[in-house]
């Protein structure tokens, strides 16, 4: 094996074994003894750790796994389409966000579990926003700081102040288009009284035909990987598909696992300088939980592959955006023993047009497939400055004229004033857009030999 693959690989494996370490004794070694029947209850090791140690432990293992994840995607390219990859590594990546709402919404259906509806609903919206206030901006503007050090095809350079932008690939047309029927369906769930099985059928749904599209596209040519993934790309067939389902497995286990005490560390650290634990699990729990989708994107962008870094990132977007939302009525059903509406109150019900308004205007951005330094900006604004003006309401810094609830209301206007004037200014892209689209999935879903050329411009 090349030195530097051993070397990278062994890195990212030790970086997880502290957590292999301590969640193995914390789980396996108490089931054990109680098989065995040594008549007393094995001590948790993670209970003997702090704070601070239990999240930096967790924090290692996240870091490693994402990397293990991003090189088993990019190996996995060699023998299904991309778009198919990038979704696993999306949906592996998100894991976490997937558990830790889950374990809200099945609290919400416990006799005292009234107000854990409302913290999935806030859990959920807080990781969505996250995800392109800091994950789209961030990245959109990394990209083009970075093409100053290196040469990126993915950047485009503009006369004028803030005029640079990132091109994205065209390919992710569909992954916009479902994308943004997932988004006007959302503004829609607060008008049912809470998440109901209707919402789980149309979001999932959606979801599904995404997948049945994608699926049947064409495996691309080779690219030019380096490092890892190139390594593993010329491993026999038989073996380089059990590696990748392997580092699959393994990193997505990681991170599912260590996730959850690493989120719940960061909220015991946050409400210790008086962070308020509703805004804690709001926004530094999904902070947390969507650590490893950042990790991996950033890395992608630093390898010049800025592309598949963005398609990932929408690609995340669009499985929680379906998914995330849909399942959640089940697993509240689950809890209360038979089907029920998760409910939540009026508050949550602005933070859910909030985040449907945030996703309209970032999907606008969007239609001419690229993103400039400038937009970006007015994404990473928007979003810290809600915050940041939530915080000081809520904390009651400064006497403001408006509530935490007509704040998000505010803010959801001019989402949706920007998005609605860039629609219409880019009607002609977004009906070329459309066209695309209907031919990219016409192709996947003829008779044939069941692969799908999506149609050029």
């Amino acid at each position: 094996m090349n030195r530097r693959v051993l070397l990278a690989l062994s890195a990212a494996f030790a970086l997880t074994l502290p957590w292999v370490v301590v969640g193995g004794a914390t789980t396996i070694l108490p089931w054990l003894t109680s098989q065995v029947g040594l008549g007393y209850q094995a001590p948790s090791v993670l209970a003997t750790l702090s704070t601070l140690e239990t999240v930096f432990v967790t924090g290692l293992a996240v870091l490693g796994s994402a990397f293990l994840l991003a090189w088993a995607a990019e190996t996995a390219e060699k023998d299904v389409p991309q778009a198919f990859a990038i979704a696993v590594l999306a949906v592996l990546a998100v894991a976490p966000e997937y558990a830790v709402d889950a374990l809200y919404a099945w609290n919400a259906g416990t006799p005292r579990g009234a107000e854990a509806g409302n913290l999935a609903v806030a859990n959920m919206t807080g990781a969505n926003r996250i995800l392109i206030g800091l994950g789209w901006a961030g990245v959109a503007l990394f990209t083009i700081y970075r093409a100053g050090a290196s040469v990126d095809p993915a950047v485009r350079n503009r006369r004028g102040i803030l005029s640079d932008s990132v091109v994205l690939d065209r390919e992710i047309g569909l992954e916009v288009v479902f994308l943004l029927l997932a988004t006007l369906w959302a503004f829609l769930v607060p008008l049912n009284g809470g998440i109901d099985i209707l919402d789980m059928v149309v979001l999932v749904g959606l979801y599904a035909c995404y997948i049945a599209v994608i699926i049947r596209g064409d495996v691309e040519p080779d690219m030019d990987h380096v490092g890892v993934p190139a390594y593993l790309q010329h491993l026999p067939k038989r073996l380089r598909i059990a590696t990748v389902f392997g580092l699959f497995v393994y990193s997505g286990t990681m991170i599912f696992t260590a996730v959850e005490p690493f989120a719940h560390g960061l909220e015991f650290l946050g409400e210790g300088i008086g962070i308020p634990s509703f805004f804690m699990i709001q926004w530094i729990a999904p902070l947390a939980s969507e650590a490893p989708e950042l990790i991996v994107v950033v890395y992608l962008v630093n390898k010049a592959r800025s592309t598949a870094g963005f398609n990932a990132l929408i690609s995340s977007k669009l499985n929680q955006w379906t998914l995330l939302i849909g399942t959640l009525v089940v697993v509240h059903s689950i809890a209360l023993g038979h089907y029920g509406v998760l409910a939540f109150d009026f508050k949550q019900e602005a933070e859910i047009w909030l985040t449907a308004a945030q996703s309209f205007f970032a999907v606008s951005l969007l239609i001419r497939f690229e993103i400039s330094v400038t937009e970006a900006l007015t994404l990473l604004v928007l979003f810290l400055s809600q915050v940041l003006l939530e915080f000081i309401i809520i904390r009651d810094f400064v006497t403001l004229p408006v509530s935490s609830t007509e704040l998000l209301l505010a803010y959801t206007i001019v989402y949706v004033v920007l998005g609605v004037t860039l629609f219409v200014q880019r009607r002609r892209e977004f009906w070329l857009l459309l066209r695309r689209t209907a031919g990219t999935i016409g192709d996947a879903m003829s008779p044939g030999d069941g692969r799908a050329h999506r149609a050029d411009d």
